[in-house]
């Protein structure tokens, strides 16, 4: 999560449902898109200068430390943690703390990952049921440009979907560091008309940590197809189950006075239990009339969360560790339908859309000890949903100029029903975002890109209905808008004048009008300020020889609040440098393997910028064998070159035993696991 609301924290936005794909017109130019996924349109044609497809080979070609990690393959994506490993991921792109997924739209075939009105933090997106092999393509857009994406979706959206059909079937083990125990089993086959295809996958994990992180995972795919994914049907089943132990950012002055270790634990019974469960379906259909497109899906999820952030400060007898609940029912549907007209001797295609959602949650902020319940802070009941109706033209005027214009209303509304009465209410609010783009060319396999739009976050809606503070039930709070406008535009080139290496470049700006959110771990609302971020990113691949692969990625943001105030100007937790590459080598027999360096820029923890955070270099390698008979042997080294450096860091106040009442203001850390080892035996048959 992120440090508690003693000081102004690194801003976190909102996410969005993603099912649809862009436009389909004719080819243009040939080898833009990143990977050679063949899930959705044929023909896919890049928007923005800035989306990317990645496939699942591309994606699989990574040593990561952690199953969130191999998101990093998104341009200018940072991926950490800074708890244990069942938590949400914190994600960074575009200058944006993103927290656990606030402004970051994930799904997996077709379903939402981020979750609003969290216990824990608005558009939390909990990735670790992801399975790495069974991943067919990630679609990657940024910005808020694109009418298919709604809440969540204004700093990037990432669409991941799974394959239908394996071309082998996987048993595979990995033993590495730290007690890293991994088995994955996946197959298909044919049944019926169709297939099925299961996996299944369990995993233990402790890490260096002096508190073992004892994480125990279950997770599993079963999943029926028929067809294709223009004239088609799937039906997945999805489960997910994780428990664990967490050491959290602990304050820098513990460990240089030697009260822990680097790896140490300030409260050793800090952790969590997770699950996920979820039934989802997929239709497509294609006639004379267009294509169309149905998804639909239900979930289930729990999270129990306990954390100590501040220790002593607020409690000084029994401590500070509190107890975060989210329960919920999730429903909804994404429906829309493309349709070709040429009109005027002009190509045209238009898509209209209807995307529904439904959240029935349980959620509840408690003070604890040792995991045992001293105080309710607050207990809520929220039901909560939203409609979204979209639609796009995309038009072909020349062989060298498209455009895109569309449009989309977006409508929030829900019931807080609380145990502080005077908290319970309505809210709803509504909001319409134009977009649109441009593609100029190709000249010389050149091709130029601009796009520009209005976009929304929603707030989470007890922040909309609030009216005290549920601490001590009296002292009154302001209510906060249900929805914040976002405002963004994007200029950018693509390119393939050299042979085998693909280059592009964008530069995009990112207006927000404030920067309001509920904070999860107070269980109040705390305003911001409105930002600007102002940025530009550098990606490129280079085919080198057929079995060689070159990357590298550079991003720079400069993030700022735009208003004055005495406190500085600086967005805390914002990176303003980030930076990627490898090289990648192998075939479909013999010697493989990858070297790959993150680079994760210094960052204002606080709004003078007279705190930062360190900078972090990262290498992570991996070289192996490809047997004839399908055996494979792996072995990864993370952290190859042992940096001592920081997964994440935070500035704000603490009071450890014997301290001042009022507490010390200190740099709070989340130190990177040392040199690891993993190896992987796995068999394809």
């Amino acid at each position: 999560m992120k440090p508690p609301p003693r000081r102004a924290q690194a801003v976190r936005n909102a996410p969005a449902l993603q099912t649809n794909q862009p436009p389909t017109l004719p080819p243009i130019a040939s080898g833009v898109t990143s990977g050679s996924a063949t899930s959705g349109p044929s023909n896919l044609q890049p928007t923005a200068a800035s989306e990317v497809r990645i496939s699942g080979e591309q994606l699989n070609a990574r040593p990561v430390s952690r199953v969130g990690e191999v998101l990093e393959a998104v341009p200018g994506l940072i991926v950490t943690q800074h708890s244990g490993e069942g938590k949400a991921n914190q994600y960074f792109l575009r200058g944006f703390n993103l927290d656990h997924g606030t402004d970051l739209a994930i799904t997996v075939d077709g379903m939402p990952v981020n979750m609003p009105t969290h216990g824990h933090g608005q558009g939390y997106a909990d990735i670790n049921f992801l399975i790495p092999e069974l991943v067919q393509s990630v679609n990657v857009r940024k910005g808020p440009y694109f009418a298919d994406q709604g809440d969540f979706a204004s700093a990037g959206s990432v669409g991941i979907d799974y394959v239908n059909r394996l071309p082998k079937n996987i048993a595979e083990v990995t033993l590495g560091s730290y007690g890293y125990r991994r088995g994955l089993a996946a197959g298909s086959t044919a049944v019926g008309d169709g297939t099925l295809l299961a996996a299944l996958e369990a995993g233990t994990y402790n890490g260096p940590w002096d508190v073992p992180d004892n994480v125990r995972k279950l997770n599993g795919v079963l999943r029926y197809s028929q067809g294709t994914a223009t004239d088609g049907f799937t039906i997945s089943g999805m489960a997910y189950s994780n428990g664990w132990n967490s050491t959290d950012q602990v304050a820098q002055r513990a460990v240089d006075q030697g009260a822990i270790g680097r790896f140490g634990s300030l409260d050793p019974t800090d952790g969590g239990t997770s699950s996920r469960f979820s039934l989802s379906g997929n239709w497509a259909q294609s006639s004379a009339y267009g294509q169309t497109k149905v998804n639909a899906y239900m979930i289930r999820s729990s999270l129990n969360l306990y954390n100590n952030f501040t220790y002593f400060l607020d409690d000084p007898v029994n401590g500070d560790q509190f107890s975060q609940l989210d329960r919920r029912m999730v429903y909804g549907l994404d429906a829309s339908h493309a349709f070709d007209v040429r009109f005027a001797g002009i190509e045209t295609q238009t898509r209209i859309g209807l995307q529904t959602r439904g959240d029935d949650i349980q959620v509840g902020l408690f003070r604890t000890l040792q995991r045992e319940t001293l105080s309710t802070v607050r207990e809520d009941r929220v039901r909560e949903g939203n409609v979204g109706l979209w639609a796009d033209t995309t038009a072909r005027w020349t062989n060298w100029l498209r455009t895109t214009v569309g449009i989309r209303e977006d409508y929030f509304a829900g019931r807080v029903i609380s145990d502080t009465p005077e908290n319970s209410g309505n809210a709803q609010a509504s909001m319409t975002s134009p977009k649109a783009g441009i593609v100029l060319g190709p000249w010389y396999k050149t091709e130029f890109y601009g796009n520009a739009g209005y976009g929304l976050h929603s707030n989470d809606i007890r922040g909309a209905t609030i009216t005290v503070d549920p601490n001590d039930k009296v002292t009154p709070l302001d209510r906060v808008p249900l929805l914040v406008r976002s405002k963004g535009a994007e200029v950018g080139i693509r390119t393939k004048a050299i042979e085998a290496l693909t280059s592009s470049l964008a530069v995009f700006l990112l207006d927000f009008d404030s920067e309001l959110l509920f904070v999860g771990d107070a269980g109040t609302t705390e305003p911001s300020r409105p930002s600007r971020r102002v940025g530009v990113e550098w990606t490129n691949q280079y085919k080198v020889l057929p079995w060689m692969t070159l990357d590298f990625d550079v991003a720079y943001t400069r993030a700022r609040f735009t208003d004055f105030d005495l406190v500085g100007n600086r967005i805390p937790g914002a990176p303003a440098l980030v930076a990627s590459g490898g090289v990648t080598f192998g075939g479909d027999t013999g010697w493989f393997g990858a070297l790959r360096a993150r680079y994760f820029g210094p960052r204002p923890l606080i709004e003078d910028d007279s705190v930062r955070s360190q900078s972090s270099l990262i290498f992570n390698a991996r070289a192996g064998y490809k047997f004839d008979n399908g055996l494979r042997l792996q072995l990864d080294v993370l952290n190859l070159f042992n940096a001592r450096t920081n997964q994440i860091e935070y500035y704000y106040l603490s009071r450890l035993p014997g301290e001042p009442i009022g507490g010390v203001a200190d740099r709070h850390v989340h130190p990177a696991e040392p040199l690891a080892v993993r190896l992987t035996l796995a068999a394809r048959y």
